[in-house]
């Protein structure tokens, strides 16, 4: 399970412990201004161990994985002290290139090792900023490739690829209740900023930036749909 600490990746993280009998999780430390996130791991997943019966068993280990040249590579606002703003390609400079690509590949390189076929992540093509590599048919592509250059028959899952953020809150919402839904807001970290001081109903962030945007529409459109009376 690739997990970075953001509200995607845990709910994801809940998602794999519902469908599966173990889950390891792996993180990538890249040299991102929101180093932050890597922090907020730990609390998540002890939080999700008392929320539904048997996840606390199902929970593996916790690794880390450090490729920094990521970072030197890349000339965005996710590694670099720079305003966050539009590119001339019709990207945000938030684009750091190769990234799941990469992260997939390390998740797949730990699993051979680990034994693991399954490997989740929560790359999304329904709300997001036009990253080419959270495309399905990006996933796709490169779940072939891993099973013909590591000879191995990986399944990669992105059970987020198709929902917007409200459908994220509400699947959380689903797997483990307003627990799980309270644990995502206090615990885990969105904000390409790295800032954790403002507290907002849908979690710690700077608020402007366009990760801190689309967390924030997506909470009010759920807990909108949530305030709604019920139809007779």
């Amino acid at each position: 399970m690739l997990f970075s600490g953001g509200q995607d990746s845990a709910t994801c993280l809940a998602w794999a412990l519902s469908e599966f009998e173990r889950v390891e999780t792996v993180g990538f430390s890249y040299g991102q201004r929101h180093l932050v996130e890597l922090d907020c791991r730990d609390r998540l997943i002890d939080g999700m161990k008392t929320i539904q019966p048997g996840w606390r068993d199902k929970i593996g280990e916790r690794h880390t994985l450090d490729i920094p040249t990521l970072g030197e590579l890349s000339d965005t606002a996710l590694t670099r002290e720079m305003a966050i703003e539009m590119g001339e390609d019709g990207l945000p400079n938030t684009f750091v290139p190769g990234r799941n690509l990469l992260f997939l590949t390390f998740a797949a390189a730990l699993a051979y090792r680990r034994g693991i076929r399954h490997i989740v992540g929560g790359m999304c093509e329904t709300d997001f900023s036009g990253y080419p590599d959270c495309r399905d048919v990006t996933i796709k592509a490169l779940n072939v490739a891993l099973n013909l250059g590591i000879a191995r028959n990986y399944e990669l899952h992105t059970p987020l690829m198709w929902r917007d953020k409200a459908a994220t809150w509400q699947l959380a919402e689903q797997l483990g209740g307003k627990a799980l839904v309270d644990l995502i807001v206090e615990q885990s970290h969105t904000c390409y900023l790295g800032e954790r001081g403002a507290r907002h109903a849908w979690g710690f962030g700077c608020g402007e930036c366009p990760a801190c945007q689309l967390r924030a529409k997506g909470w009010h459109e759920y807990a909108g749909r949530k305030d709604k009376p019920a139809q007779t």
